[in-house]
């Protein structure tokens, strides 16, 4: 299988609006570096029969898909409602004419019922031929159960987030923990004996929402896991400074970046 990094940005991307000459604010990331441009968190897990799954639609979705090179998505899976994961919907318009067919898209019941109070002209049926909209079936799924999506099963557990929860998953050897603060044991069993985990990490400080640096770390010790990987990142983060100081077996990912596993 592999995990295609389409975006591994905070919510705000890196850089954010702003800055002094209006083209960017960096925080402490050297624009110089192209790895430290990052788009909104979403990513593509494609299973070793090609079927493709979509996690999220970030605000950047387009210009990930054309960067990396992917024309069809086969499912769409989400992992929280937050506008930086579900407001790039509209872009499924076009992957629906690839396919000619709605797609399906999985979440929890209340994260899809937030996403459709959205877009909800995206869950209404479909009349063919043609989409002049995105069209979306929504499948409900739950924290603590298996589900198998286009070739590959998802293993699910619940994870804080702030005042909220996301959904993580585990394929096979590999996990994904966006936007995530708090473990429970459940989520951790489910992790132990993960190779390689791609984890929410926004900033070196402690966050109320995110996973820091440090704590990132203390869970990786923790799980066992042989390459953690660190995304949903924030300006605090520079490519070039955590290259030169995560211990062995943590990086910092990277948009485009591809894990074949």
């Amino acid at each position: 299988m592999r995990v295609i990094i389409l975006g591994c940005g905070g919510s705000a991307g890196v850089p954010m609006l702003g800055g002094p000459d209006g083209r960017g604010d960096w925080g402490v990331c050297d624009p110089g570096e192209p790895r430290n441009r990052r788009s909104r968190s979403s990513i593509v897990v494609e299973s070793a029969n090609g079927g493709r799954v979509l996690v999220d639609t970030s605000p950047d979705l387009r210009i990930q898909l054309l960067s990396t090179g992917i024309g069809r998505i086969d499912a769409l899976f989400y992992t929280h409602a937050h506008a930086d994961h579900v407001a790039g919907l509209d872009e499924v318009r076009s992957l629906n004419r690839i396919l000619d067919r709605p797609i399906e898209a999985f979440g929890t019941e209340p994260v899809l019922a937030e996403v459709e109070s959205r877009f909800r002209y995206a869950f209404r049926p479909w009349s063919p031929p043609g989409f002049y909209r995105p069209v979306m079936l929504s499948r409900p799924i739950r924290a603590g159960t298996t589900v198998e999506i286009a070739g590959s099963s998802f293993l699910l557990f619940e994870q804080v987030h702030g005042s909220g929860t996301t959904l993580g998953f585990r394929v096979g050897d590999f996990s994904y923990s966006t936007d995530v603060v708090r473990l429970d044991d459940m989520a951790l069993s489910a992790l132990a004996g993960t190779r390689t985990w791609l984890v929410d990490c926004f900033q070196r400080a402690p966050h109320p929402a995110h996973a820091d640096l440090a704590l990132v770390e203390r869970w990786a010790r923790q799980l066992g896991v042989g390459r953690t990987i660190l995304t949903h990142m924030g300006t605090d983060m520079d490519w070039a400074w955590l290259h030169a100081n995560l211990p062995p077996g943590i990086e910092a990912a990277h948009d485009g970046m591809i894990l074949s596993l």
